[in-house]
């Protein structure tokens, strides 16, 4: 999951780099197909992928959401994130609201909330 526009512009560029790479493969003329199929087939599942969360970043900073539903604390983590995004407040934004470091919020986030304790979190929510 994209979590900050860092992240955004290189999943962007690596998308790119992918569908160059992707054309460059279609094009190839060799005696193994089935192994030019395998590579191409793993680069459109790898771009299809990083496409995916481009736009679900893209479309969680357009739209926002109105509420976030958790339905395990397995997804607590990613949903923290989604509604930040969402509601418009950078990694540093919501650092700045807590009274810490944007590292702090990075590191949060990056390791889905382990090492953030039950009142850390419930001030983050």
């Amino acid at each position: 999951m994209i979590s900050n526009e860092r992240q955004y512009r290189i999943t962007k560029a690596r998308v790119q780099e992918f569908g160059e790479t992707l054309k460059t493969i279609c094009a190839t003329q060799s005696d193994d197909q089935l192994w030019l199929q395998i590579q191409r087939d793993a680069l459109q599942g790898q771009l299809e992928d990083l496409e995916k969360e481009l736009k679900e970043y893209r479309a969680l900073q357009d739209r926002g959401v109105q509420s976030v539903e958790v339905v395990s604390l397995e997804g607590l983590p990613e949903s923290l994130v989604k509604a930040r995004i969402a509601s418009g407040l950078t990694q540093r934004d919501l650092a700045v609201q807590l009274g810490m470091k944007e590292q702090q919020i990075q590191r949060y986030e990056a390791t889905a909330y382990s090492s953030a304790s039950l009142d850390r979190i419930k001030e983050v929510v």
